[in-house]
């Protein structure tokens, strides 16, 4: 099985303002994952399928009913509104053809996300490409918290980032063991960025975008339904490079991801349970199947990470070339001593930068391999002077996933 992610297709050109606004309006005028949609979209571009919805339009595959819905939701739809208001929260909308849209999104073709709104400053594609899933029952045990909060620590120490959906049980275990750990964690909601939900997770929510990424496919102020938390299962699975399911039923929604995960061609991980427990039965027959049994951190790294990886304590060279790294993300790296470390503070007046943004900064490049941690300083790899070039496809391209 291979774990990179992203189809071996061209770059999309980036959206021109007006594609942009039409994207904004199809996540208020059509469900997320909707086949037919992301079709038109593909077809006839987002500003065309826009007008088309709105004018009432037949377009293929849409009965009457369903072209009537589209076109009352499109007429009612005020796109700009929503990005003021993105923007007024600190977020953005994330487009295909964006330099930050994580590639691994469209292995998901038609049922590709129109859109991603985000909040938190780091680069959402380069997170995405060390990032692992952990998922599992809502009603955990203390067993299942425990082994969630455990591997969500020991990821983000090995510079990995936990992806997970901010629910009770297993998926906050997971984010807040990665936040404690000082690391970098990805929410995925099912809700509007500025919805928090569950509302008992509030707090864990705000630390999230604060320190990680929170990302959604709704608009502002949109709340969450029972399909919209399956429909967004499928974005956990195709934006991580595997999925853990820690305790989970028969019917569990994690295996629903799980499932989607192994069609996607991504690895599939369980955490074995007790034989009496319930919570442990669908996750026992998930490694019956073709799951993979891990029992930490280091299992996971072994099977997600590069050949090798899992055999040397500290990663030597950066998954992504240096050019490629975000104005902000480079500026922090610039101010790095070439020799010994520095400490956030005075990291953050050397970049021109805030100390909570330089952090945020720095756990990208870490997790991308640029640069180390000791202790509350952090420093260039040892034995490294300059970040290789970046590898090339057969068209010249730069290479965008991780080595194979």
């Amino acid at each position: 099985m291979d774990g990179d992610a992203g189809p071996d297709l061209e770059e999309e050109p980036p959206p021109t303002p007006e594609e942009r606004l039409a994207r904004a309006a199809v996540t208020r005028i059509a469900d997320p994952g909707d086949g037919l949609v992301g079709a038109w979209l593909r077809e006839l571009g987002p500003v065309e399928t826009v007008r088309a919805l709105t004018a009432g339009e037949e377009l293929p595959g849409a009965g009457e009913q369903r072209a009537a819905g589209y076109a009352l939701r499109a007429r009612r739809t005020r796109p700009e509104r929503d990005l003021a208001a993105a923007r007024a929260m600190g977020a953005r909308f994330l487009c295909p053809g964006d330099p930050d849209w994580p590639r691994q999104l469209d292995d998901l073709g038609g049922e590709r996300p129109y859109g991603l709104w985000v909040r938190g400053g780091a680069s959402l594609r380069m997170w995405a490409l060390r990032s692992v899933a952990v998922v599992g029952a809502r009603a955990c045990t203390d067993y299942g918290s425990h082994m969630a909060a455990s591997l969500g620590a020991d990821l983000a120490e090995a510079g990995w980032v936990t992806v997970s959906g901010a629910a009770y049980g297993v998926d906050g275990a997971a984010h807040r063991g990665a936040l404690s750990a000082t690391g970098a964690t990805v929410g995925v909601v099912a809700s509007g960025v500025d919805v928090p939900y569950p509302p008992g997770h509030a707090e864990l929510i705000g630390r999230i975008a604060e320190q990680g990424l929170l990302i959604g496919e709704l608009p502002p102020g949109s709340h969450p339904t029972r399909s919209r938390f399956v429909l967004r299962n499928r974005v956990i699975a195709a934006l991580t490079r595997g999925t853990v399911v820690i305790e989970a039923q028969y019917r569990s929604g994690s295996l629903i991801t799980a499932r989607r995960a192994r069609k996607l061609g991504r690895f599939v991980m369980g955490v074995p349970g007790p034989c009496t427990s319930a919570l442990s039965q669908g996750v026992h027959e998930l490694l019956r199947a073709d799951g993979v049994l891990v029992t930490g951190a280091a299992d996971v790294i072994e099977l997600v990470g590069r050949i090798g990886e899992d055999l040397a304590p500290e990663r030597r060279g950066p998954v992504l070339p240096r050019d490629l790294l975000p104005p902000a993300a480079a500026r922090v790296l610039e101010a790095l001593p070439a020799r010994g470390g520095a400490g956030v503070a005075e990291l953050a007046v050397a970049a021109a930068s805030t100390p909570d943004d330089t952090l945020a900064r720095l756990h990208e490049l870490h997790a991308l391999g640029f640069v180390e941690r000791d202790g509350p300083r952090w420093k260039l790899p040892q034995g490294r002077e300059a970040a290789p070039t970046a590898p090339t496809t057969e068209g010249g391209r730069q290479a965008d996933t991780l080595s194979r």
